[in-house]
């Protein structure tokens, strides 16, 4: 059987033939499924996500759709034997099916492999021309369906550009013009993709076409968006202007064609990881790998040694590769009931962090959060019995990570950054110090208070020359354009234009980087949203802005700004609860000004309940990187709303 839901939902035999799969909700709960990754989705959620207003006989409905998809999809099950495709598990069901024989799962995976090598090419090649049109495109009026297919369609943009990036640096690509061409008309805010299409004509021979090219994209960036192009751009049109015969992307080498051992391999992939960036993303890859050949051992202390060597320091509450985590948090709960209860304390400490630093919360349904927040105290419990500093630092971050339950807990977290701080500093362990600084800084952010904050980002960029970790100065340089857009809402500040101006300059650090997994897409967007709300301005409506996962709380502004009322209305009530990370009070906010401008009651008293108690924070200031003012003014809005001022 083989399910494909890029393009209308449909489900194919062995001989090619379709399944009667049954009705338009028959089709949205398979595909409801197939969006769970194989992962359990409880059977409230489907009820929530099939019914805005739930029938009484909801639950019966939804079995009853589920055996019939039962029988289109393994036709030839014996009765009475339990089914192996759609299966119950736990209070809800799971789709068990292997990865390549679903098309999006075959195009996820394409993708990140043609991420980490170029050898993947024609698999790339493959996934994008498996696309039938918009992902889930007869899934219609679902709130999930629609953040999936904004989801699905970035990352088809992110493969096509990336497919070209690929072929440009083999040396080919003068075949693309046309269809960057198309691309940047479709597309004209995404930057890389004017890059790719003056590197294409560029290799076609057209180096005055190129040049126009890039001064086409710097035209309309600069009278559109008041923004200057980013820094590859630049560099791209320079390099032209000089005559260079080739414009091939930067290589980096890796250690990866080396046969080493599990141990050896984790504390490579552990020294990487501090260089942040690509770096990070290939040395967690490498550490997953160094896990799964110490489990192929059957050796269980060196499972759980292996496992618990991987002691990064852990700034952001959203998973960077959530599958990635998912596999490392399943080997780290296998290896501790090998261990047992009696196993060794420090061992078991090491294993229950592990699982609170890659349970990150914006990734987890209900019953994982509670779990990862009970790892992260039996952690530190265990931590502090045993005296390990070392430990007890890594298993803090842990604590620090599963610290995002609700909206109102900067304080608590500066306590927590404080704690990390000084037994790091005591304890010579400059990294886990960096940790703290940075921990210091968002709580201070969050708070207000800009000074203490700005001592926080002087002191880790002191620590970041000896320990060389790049990626401070940058999430500093967004602390430090985050203040400015604070300021220019001040009598005598910088203007927003500034203001902005030092966002992009934050953003270009950040993708000169490789980006920071797990933060980077929406960010810019999102500070420019902020940046205008502090301004009481509408919000932006570039087309092309990027939104990556703020979009549900973003969309009902973009269209308000659009005066599109009622399709902002139904947006609103579609937006699901904001996951529980570092900007869950800035979407609760943007949910509170949403509903207020257009007198949703409901909604705003929903909102008004979890801002009451961040009333004295700054909304997106968590994140230490953006701000969209005091979260007072919002809860104050959302309250006049809902008639509880």
């Amino acid at each position: 059987m083989r399910i494909d839901v890029l393009g209308a939902v449909r489900a194919l035999r062995d001989d090619g033939t379709p399944a009667d799969l049954g009705g338009p909700r028959h089709r949205e709960v398979l595909a409801r499924l197939v969006a769970a990754g194989g992962r359990m989705v409880a059977t409230d959620t489907l009820v929530d996500d099939l019914w805005a207003e739930p029938p009484v006989r909801a639950v019966g409905a939804l079995r009853t759709f589920v055996a019939a998809l039962r029988r289109a999809i393994e036709p030839d099950r014996p009765p009475r034997t339990p089914p192996r495709v759609l299966v119950t598990e736990g209070p809800g069901y799971a789709l068990c099916l292997p990865r390549d024989t679903v098309d999006v799962h075959r195009f996820e995976d394409a993708l990140a492999r043609a991420r980490r090598t170029p050898d993947a090419l024609a698999d790339l090649d493959a996934a994008l021309a498996a696309w039938r049109g918009p992902a889930y495109a007869d899934v219609t009026g679902s709130a999930w369906a629609q953040r999936e297919r904004a989801r699905l369609e970035e990352l088809r943009l992110e493969g096509t550009e990336l497919r070209a990036r690929l072929l440009l640096d083999s040396g080919s690509g003068a075949e693309l013009v046309a269809e960057l061409g198309a691309h940047v008309t479709e597309h004209p805010w995404r930057e890389p993709a004017w890059g790719l299409l003056a590197r294409a004509l560029h290799r076609a021979g057209r180096q005055a076409d190129a040049l126009a090219t890039l001064r086409r994209a710097r035209t309309m960036l600069v009278d559109q968006l008041g923004l200057d192009p980013g820094a590859d751009l630049r560099r791209l049109e320079t390099d032209i202007l000089h005559g260079a015969t080739t414009l091939q992307s930067p290589r980096t080498v890796w250690t990866a064609g080396l046969r080493l051992g599990p141990r050896t391999t984790v504390e490579l992939a552990r020294t990487l990881a501090l260089a942040g960036g690509d770096a990070l993303v290939h040395s967690r890859r490498d550490r997953l790998a160094a896990v799964q050949a110490a489990e192929r051992t059957g050796d269980i202390d060196l499972t759980a040694r292996v496992i618990g060597a991987y002691d990064v320091p852990a700034l952001w509450s959203r998973a960077d590769d959530p599958e990635q985590s998912r596999a490392v948090v399943a080997a780290a709960e296998r290896t501790l009931t090998a261990l047992g209860t009696d196993g060794p304390a420090d061992l078991r400490a090491r294993l229950l962090a592990t699982v609170a630093v890659e349970s990150r919360s914006a990734d987890l349904s209900g019953t994982g959060s509670r779990r990862a927040g009970q790892t992260a105290r039996e952690a530190e419990a265990l931590a502090r019995e045993l005296g390990d500093p070392a430990l007890l630092v890594f298993a803090l971050n842990g604590v620090f990570l599963q610290s995002f339950t609700r909206p109102g807990l900067a304080a608590a977290r500066d306590v927590i950054g404080a704690e990390i701080l000084d037994l790091a500093t005591r304890h010579e362990l400059p990294n886990f110090a960096v940790l703290g600084r940075l921990i210091r800084l968002q709580s201070a952010s969050a708070l207000g208070d800009l000074d203490a904050a700005t001592a926080h980002a002087e002191a880790a960029e002191r620590l970041a020359v000896s320990t060389e970790a790049s990626l401070v100065p940058v999430l500093t340089g967004w602390f430090r354009a985050r203040a400015t857009a604070a300021r220019s809402a001040a009598p005598g500040g910088p203007a927003a234009a500034t203001a902005a101006a030092h966002y992009r300059a934050a953003e270009d650090a950040l993708a000169g980087t490789g980006g920071m997994p797990g933060l980077h897409r929406g960010l810019f967007a999102l500070a420019l949203l902020g940046l205008r709300l502090l301004h009481g301005r509408p919000a932006p409506t570039d087309p092309a802005l990027d939104w990556g996962p703020y979009r549900p709380w973003t969309q009902p502004l973009v269209l308000l700004a659009r005066n599109r009322d009622e399709a902002a209305r139904t947006a609103l009530t579609m937006a699901p609860e904001p996951p529980l990370d570092h900007m869950q009070e800035a979407l609760w906010c943007l949910t509170a000004h949403a509903a207020a401008r257009l007198g949703e009651r409901p909604v705003a008293a929903r909102a008004a309940t979890a801002l009451r108690a961040a009333r004295t924070e700054h909304a997106g200031a968590a994140s230490g990187m953006l701000t969209l003012g005091p979260v007072a003014r919002y809860l104050a809005e959302a309250e006049a709303c809902a008639g509880e001022g």
